[in-house]
């Protein structure tokens, strides 16, 4: 608690409360070439830009703890791994039901508030399992699909593989896309392509992995982010995870300044999902306070910002115990799976 005046304020009070305005989802554009076309980034002041945003981080003691809650809600917590078994989601899903724990979550004056993860996101073979573990809980169940992570099968196989995962119970789709049709500049077979499995997905959020890594430039980031929105994207993911290089601040920056073209010139908003080597709390710091500089605080809501992670909860518990007690804890007391 921090006292403001004569009045104690809770972490609670701490948290980001501009709502989010219900509205219509992004239904996307016809593609737009020329928009494409002219789309150019400066990688020197993109990465100018970024350098700044660790040393300027502002929120502290009581106001971290609060920004580190809200991360929390902003979790898609994962599992990918070649040797995932069932039981390894169902513990992953009893972590997402209760991401803090509730000593810690009473210390912070948050015991009263809906803490949970956004989402738990595994492959095809551990939906079922994934829906059983999360039931009644409201927290959707993400499947990744469409060939992840290299997106390489045949189309039809691809757009079966969305419609499976929804049989199965899947309430969001992280789809990848033909690394090929953005490195060759086929803006009409990439539009195409998203829009075919945004179709697939019906009602279901569909977020879609650009795999950053493998972009070759800055631009291509840029036209590719919007490319995906037009198409119909709910989300634009950095990475699969599994490439070289994934989630970094630079190519952050250009998705959300795509994002915010895009929410200005057709008036949809689309949500980021950075994703891959996202391990630290002071990273996930570093995530919002750039959505919150470039987006604003109403993109600080699961509704518009996840964080692709698997070992992310377990610093940013410790970090909340370290706020509390002082003290550090040993990375085993916050187990995932």
């Amino acid at each position: 608690m921090a006292a403001i005046g004569h009045r104690q304020v809770s972490v609670a009070e701490r948290l980001p409360r501009e709502p989010v305005t219900p509205g219509v989802r992004n239904p996307g554009v016809p593609l737009d070439l020329e928009w494409i076309r002219g789309l150019r980034v400066n990688r020197s002041a993109v990465e100018r830009r970024t350098a700044t945003l660790p040393r300027r981080r502002t929120v502290k003691k009581d106001w971290q703890a609060a920004w580190l809650l809200r991360a929390v809600t902003c979790i898609d917590l994962t599992t990918l791994s070649g040797d995932d078994t069932p039981g390894r989601v169902r513990r992953l899903s009893a972590k997402a039901r209760q991401p803090v724990r509730e000593d810690i979550l009473g210390g912070l004056g948050a015991a009263h508030l809906d803490i949970r993860v956004a989402a738990v996101c595994v492959y095809h073979a551990l939906v079922e399992t994934a829906v059983e573990a999360l039931r009644g809980s409201g927290i959707p169940v993400a499947a990744v699909s469409t060939g992840f992570p290299a997106g390489l099968n045949p189309l039809p196989q691809r757009i079966a593989e969305i419609r499976a995962s929804l049989a199965a119970g899947a309430d969001e789709i992280d789809v990848v896309v033909t690394r090929a049709h953005v490195l060759t500049g086929r803006w009409q077979a990439l539009h195409d392509e998203v829009r075919s499995f945004r179709e697939a997905c019906g009602s279901a959020c569909m977020k879609t992995i650009l795999a950053t890594g493998e972009l070759a430039t800055l631009s291509n980031v840029a036209r590719a982010s919007v490319v995906c929105m037009m198409a119909g994207a709910d989300f634009i993911k950095t990475s699969t995870g599994k490439e070289a290089v994934n989630a970094t601040l630079p190519v952050g920056l250009v998705m959300v300044r795509a994002i915010r073209d895009y929410a200005q010139r057709t008036g949809h908003r689309v949500g980021l999902k950075p994703a891959g080597g996202i391990r630290m709390a002071r990273q996930a710091l570093d995530w919002l306070l750039l959505m919150k500089e470039e987006l604003g605080a109403v993109w600080l809501r699961p509704e518009l910002f996840r964080l692709g992670a698997s070992t992310l909860l377990g610093d940013i518990e410790r970090q909340l115990e370290h706020h509390l007690t002082g003290r550090y804890s040993a990375s085993f007391r916050h187990p995932l799976a």
